[in-house]
């Protein structure tokens, strides 16, 4: 059966219990000592259906509950390592009571050594992160040159000819305008394939 006859049948059932016990209690002799007043049936009926519904809508409310508790994870407490290997900071005073001026300057020498040794994580293979200065014009006219002697070539083998971060920057915002400008034709034939370049540049 469907739940909906279900909860039909069950509420004629109530309905059915409550009656008969209203029948047999009205034909049951009335002692003469009780002159009160005789409940109407019909109102101790409803009382009943009432409480009836109500007791089924708290059982309802139970089992949800019942339910929404088995699917709550129990996570025991951790502390997190962050806050595990937290320590207290340091004193600022007594770290600097005995640095000098003498100390002070070898410490920014070998920061500073540090930064001129570093290497680019991305493209360690282009060379040390320097200051340089790049002409955009000058590395057009650089690419336009090539381009007249490779009518094809790759990005990657063009990228590694650069010797510096920069140049490596520059020459891809040229290669950029030289391919919205329709100097050049770029391809791809796989996402992780190295991408091809074909120059539409006549020598």
């Amino acid at each position: 059966m469907q739940r909906q006859d279900l909860n039909i049948v069950s509420e004629f059932l109530v309905m059915a219990a409550t009656l008969i016990d209203i029948k047999s209690r009205m034909l049951l002799p009335v002692p003469e000592s009780e002159e009160e007043e005789e409940e109407d049936p019909r109102a101790e009926l409803v009382q009943q259906l009432l409480e009836y519904k109500m007791y089924k809508c708290m059982a309802y409310e139970l089992r949800d509950r019942q339910v929404d508790a088995q699917q709550i994870l129990f996570k025991a407490p951790s502390i997190p390592p962050e806050v595990a290997e937290y320590e207290p900071p340091v004193d600022l005073a007594q770290l600097v009571a005995d640095v000098t001026l003498t100390k002070l300057n070898e410490i920014f020498k070998s920061v500073m050594k540090k930064q001129a040794d570093k290497i680019d994580p991305v493209r360690s293979g282009f060379g040390r992160i320097e200051k340089e200065e790049i002409s955009l014009s000058e590395k057009t006219a650089y690419l336009l040159d090539y381009c007249k002697g490779h009518r094809y070539f790759s990005f990657r083998s063009l990228l590694k000819k650069q010797s510096g971060k920069m140049e490596v920057i520059v020459t891809f915002l040229v290669v950029l305008e030289l391919m919205k400008t329709g100097k050049i034709f770029i391809s791809q034939e796989k996402t992780f394939d190295d991408i091809k370049i074909e120059s539409k540049i006549v020598a």
